[in-house]
């Protein structure tokens, strides 16, 4: 049976056998020809090929396979969509000679197969065992249908046989074709009962699997079932040891971990849990951070301090003014560093008003050590896991401010400034306070324990800097740790210093301007310190000359510039507008009954007017001015004092007992409180009593006892700087803060008179005692000119 130019028809991604039929949709127009030419010519018969590359869609013919299956188009029907919708009927194998191409239309000349004969005995044993082994296969095999049993019920032709069976397979292309080429029954049926045993056995594997996996998980537990699945699989292929390349890279940043032997063997200990631990389970996320986290805290990097001690004074000098008991203390550090390598990081804590400059001394304090800096701030907080860490059993826990800090710098060496220690809070979620004290006692936290991390880390490198700004509001068993170092108030010629030197130039380097750009005299700084501010820093100053270098700039901009500016007091109101305060803001003729206290305030330090006036009533004493709980103790303690001693001050006590007293601190809307105030209310007493009238350039301050001993008060630097600044030229102070008169500028003190009381009648004798005196001398001496 030889046959010539039969047309061709290429199949791909599916396969037909002799004696099976193939429903097919076409829609080429190569593939509509062809089934035209069988139709039209070779009464329906059709070549059918099977390219052994299914993704080639021009493939050469001389690679196509040299045999194929002859069918019949049994059924053909075009569709409106423009595609033809065929029935094939495999006939039998034939043998291809040649390929020829027209028209992009294959076509071939064919030859019969001669097929292989067997014996009856062995063609039916082969019969009936691929028929044992389907009944198994399709039992097994779920997708497998019975209505292929009934098939090939009574079928006795091998050949036949085995083509059914085996277009029935759940089989992939490439091995079907192979079915397609091999001609001869008895292999083909070998080659099929292989393939149903092998599938079988896979199947009995899964089943034992399935069975394995069930015993150890749950039901529920799908998809972590299928991860079991692969694992036993892994198993069964001897594959089990391969690491995943994730526990590799971290394994590899252990060995190169510079840490403690401890610490390592943690991280060994959490990457097992880790690589065992199913993909899917909540506790991954965990271990993997808990990871993370112990591989990238500087466990033993430091940095190498800056040892010229030279460099470092110069360093803090040109940013910061004045302040040198703090620089003196870091350059006392080194040196002794330099004769002790293992000697301890000193615990500082700033304390002073706002804008004094704490939190940038400390920053300039770790730059000039070359050291790296790292910030938190502790004001508002109240629960102390936000400084010692969360432990890990909560959800979203993390390390605390402490550890977070020690990672940001990533040294165990840095400046770590703790910002606002006064402003913690205490309630029921804890006490923060407490949890700093492990982390300041040089003692203790050489083994800090952070909640989260669990294993001890080194603090005793690091140079712990606070600030605060009251220093009773910090915790006395902090305070205990700490060494303070006050920094107080900026007087009116270090402002002036800092605004020359540091101030106006970085602002104008801000702004984009030469230096010599815009120009102010002293004349024009010291206006703006004392008009325009009040506070004991120099932040407010800042912003006041911003303000003006930026209106200069918009007129620069808007073509209004000259080639230079000249601040002026004459032009200042046109940048800055009126002034807001006033220097030297009291009376020039005083009152009876007003006399100036000293208070220190958050601005620094201030003049405080106390005033008092009488009428008739019965005896009651009135206080106003928002006046605290001490300060109107204060009060009762001066009118009892006065009743006490009303002889030696030739006080009326009828005047006492039948006026009502009214004791006023002005600016009510200001709350006052302290008892540094006890010997200027009985001062104001006292001169409304007996009518006298105290100078206004004179000022006290001191707490008052019962038997009339003035005691110390603090601040007293920035209460003598607040009261230069108002005027005043004498001030009574206690004899014991006479040691504080050190801290007081030179420039203050030699245009102020101080004068050193013990009791109060020090006061009394200076005041009231010598001006009655000269009034009686006069007295005398009038007399004498009548006489």
């Amino acid at each position: 049976m030889k046959n010539k130019n039969l047309p061709v028809l290429l199949l791909r991604n599916v396969v037909l056998f002799p004696s099976n039929e193939l429903r097919l949709e076409l829609d080429t127009l190569e593939d509509r020809k062809v089934l035209s030419l069988a139709e039209g010519c070779f009464k329906n018969n059709i070549v059918i090929v099977h390219p052994s590359d299914p993704l080639e869609t021009n493939p050469d013919f001389t690679e196509l396979p040299k045999i194929g299956v002859l069918s019949e188009i049994k059924m053909k029907m075009d569709m409106p969509n423009g595609k033809t919708r065929i029935i094939l009927v495999g006939l039998e194998r034939i043998k291809i000679d040649e390929y020829k191409i027209e028209d992009n239309i294959f076509s071939a000349d064919i030859d019969k197969v001669e097929i292989p004969t067997i014996e009856a005995k062995e063609e039916l044993a082969y019969i009936r065992t691929i028929k044992s082994t389907l009944e198994k296969y399709i039992k097994e095999i779920p997708y497998m249908s019975n209505s292929l049993l009934t098939e090939v019920i009574g079928m006795n032709n091998l050949n036949t046989f085995t083509d059914i069976v085996t277009s029935n397979l759940p089989q992939d292309y490439l091995k079907k074709i192979k079915y397609i080429e091999e001609i001869t029954p008895e292999t083909r049926a070998k080659k099929l009962l292989d393939d149903m045993t092998e599938d079988l056995n896979i199947i009995e594997l899964e089943r034992k699997i399935e069975e394995k996996i069930n015993r150890e998980l749950e039901k529920t537990q799908k998809e972590y079932v299928l991860r079991e699945k692969i694992k036993q699989i892994k198993l069964e292929l001897g594959d089990i040891k391969d690491k995943d390349n994730e526990v590799d890279e971290l394994r590899k940043k252990i060995i190169n971990l510079d840490a403690p032997i401890e610490v390592k063997e943690r991280l060994n200990l959490e990457i097992s849990r880790y690589e065992s631990t199913n993909p899917n389970s909540p506790e991954v996320g965990i271990i993997r951070n808990y990871i993370d986290w112990l591989l990238s805290l500087p466990w033993n990097t430091e940095t190498k301090d800056n040892d010229n001690l030279r460099k470092v004074k110069d360093k803090l000098d040109s940013s910061h003014f004045g302040l040198e008991k703090v620089k003196e203390r870091i350059i006392e550090y080194l040196a002794v560093k330099q004769n002790n390598k293992n000697v301890k990081s000193p615990i500082l804590c700033l304390v002073g008003p706002p804008g004094v400059g704490k939190t940038s001394l400390a920053k300039s304090i770790g730059e000039s050590l070359n050291r790296e800096v790292t910030k938190i701030s502790v004001g508002g907080i109240n629960d102390e896991a936000e400084i010692v860490g969360h432990r890990r059993t909560y959800i979203g826990a993390a390390p605390g401010l402490i550890i977070q800090g020690m990672k940001k710098v990533g040294t165990k060496n840095p400046v770590f400034i703790i910002d606002e220690i006064d402003k913690m809070t205490k309630d029921i979620k804890g006490d923060p306070a407490s949890a700093l004290l492990e982390i300041l006692d040089p003692e203790q936290n050489k083994k800090f324990s952070d909640h989260y991390i669990e294993e001890p880390f080194d603090l005793s490198k690091v140079m712990f800097l606070t600030t605060a700004n009251y220093y009773f509001q910090i915790p006395v068993e902090l305070r205990d740790r700490l060494e303070i170092i006050e920094l107080s108030s900026y007087t009116e010629y270090e402002k002036l210093d800092i605004a020359k030197k540091h101030l106006i130039p970085r602002e104008l380097e801000t702004h984009g301007l030469k230096k010599d750009f815009i120009t102010f005299s002293d004349e024009v700084i010291l206006k703006i310190i004392r008009n325009y501010t009040k506070e004991s820093g120099v932040r407010n100053l800042d912003r006041q000359i911003a303000s003006i270098i930026r209106k200069i700039v918009t007129e620069k901009v808007l073509g209004e510039s000259l080639e230079e500016y000249k601040i002026t007091i004459y032009n200042l109101e046109k940048y800055l507008g009126k002034s807001k305060y006033f220097y030297g803001g009291l009376d020039i003729v005083g009152h009876i009954g007003v006399v100036n206290g000293l208070a220190y305030t958050e601005f620094g330090g201030d003049v405080l007017q106390v005033e008092a006036t009488l009428y008739k009533g019965k005896g009651n004493i009135i206080l106003t001015g928002s006046l605290g709980e001490v300060m109107r103790e204060s009060a009762t303690v001066a009118i009892s004092y006065i009743k006490t001693h009303a002889e030696e001050f030739h006080v009326d006590l009828n005047i006492i007992e039948n006026n009502d007293i009214h004791i006023h601190i002005p600016e009510g809307a200001i709350p006052k409180d302290g008892p540094s105030a006890g010997s200027a209310l009985v001062t104001t007493l006292i001169s409304l009593f007996t009518n006298t009238l105290i100078n206004t350039n004179v000022a006290m301050t001191g707490e008052m006892t019962l038997r009339g001993k003035i005691l110390p008060i603090g601040g007293l630097k920035e209460k003598v700087i607040g009261g230069h600044r108002s005027g005043i030229r004498k001030i009574f102070i206690p004899r014991i803060n006479e040691k504080d008169l050190e801290d007081v500028p030179e420039e203050i003190k030699r245009e102020i008179e101080f004068i050193l009381v013990d009791r109060y009648m020090d006061i009394y004798k200076n005041l009231f005692k010598l001006k009655r005196k000269s009034e009686i001398d006069e007295t005398n001496r009038i007399r004498l000119q009548f006489d």
